[in-house]
């Protein structure tokens, strides 16, 4: 039991900790959309456990179906494949949309002539009367959802044996710990890997880069798809 634990906590750790998936997008979606503190807990919490359950879940059908470990991460492989082009078509939709949204805007000058002939000039940008992902409601606000989607199609590799093997020997009580200690442990790398980040970002002055905050989300998620598809994450 305790052998099972502690593999649990190490390789839960270990793995959230070399996946950039698992937190770079929360960490530039929180910030690009002003999320809370609270709010980002929240979404980033649920993802967690919907990566851990889905596959919780994988490894209990296969065990109940009499599939073996091989079988069941080839099946885990290509839900990986899934969720990394997901993970890439979103981040691409989402960085031309913020491409377009700092395009628009971009500050710019008037000049207003009056009638005395004097003239003067001044600086601002065209946002309002244009609705922008951060200012939607809730009710509108889908992004917490598709990464909630991807992270449920988004394998955990190496949950897969920690529950197929004391599943296989009828050792549920095991099982449950086993599971519990691992999803616990990633849910709070995770969450410490995100919040702790976005505390460190309140203090860079970004400047300019401000404005092309919604355009570097989408390319760091496209970048954390483009991991996984190509060097493995």
């Amino acid at each position: 039991m305790n052998i099972m634990i502690g593999t649990a906590v190490t390789v839960a750790f270990l793995h959230t900790l070399v996946g950039p998936d698992h937190y770079l997008p929360f960490i530039v979606m929180g910030k690009a959309r002003n999320w809370s503190y609270f709010r980002t807990t929240l979404i980033t919490t649920g993802a967690g456990l919907a990566h851990v359950l889905g596959s919780v879940i994988l490894g209990l059908v296969g065990v109940a179906a009499g599939i073996g470990i091989q079988k069941i991460t080839d099946v885990d492989t290509v839900r990986g494949s899934i969720a990394a082009w997901l993970f890439v078509g979103f981040g691409l939709a989402y960085m031309a949309w913020g491409i377009r949204h700092a395009y628009r805007k971009r500050p710019h000058t008037h000049i207003h002539l009056h009638p005395d002939g004097i003239q003067h000039e001044h600086q601002h940008t065209h946002t309002s009367g244009h609705t922008h992902f951060h200012d939607m409601p809730d009710r509108k606000n889908i992004t917490p959802w598709i990464l909630f989607t991807i992270f449920v199609l988004g394998p955990c590799e190496p949950l897969i044996p920690i529950v197929m093997y004391p599943a296989a020997k009828g050792n549920y009580h095991e099982l449950i710990i086993t599971v519990t200690v691992f999803g616990v442990i990633t849910i709070m790398a995770m969450l410490g890997l995100v919040l702790g980040t976005l505390f460190g970002l309140n203090f860079l002055p970004l400047g300019k880069l401000e404005r092309y905050s919604h355009a570097l989300a989408g390319f760091a998620i496209l970048f954390s798809g483009a991991g996984i598809l190509f060097m493995g994450w």
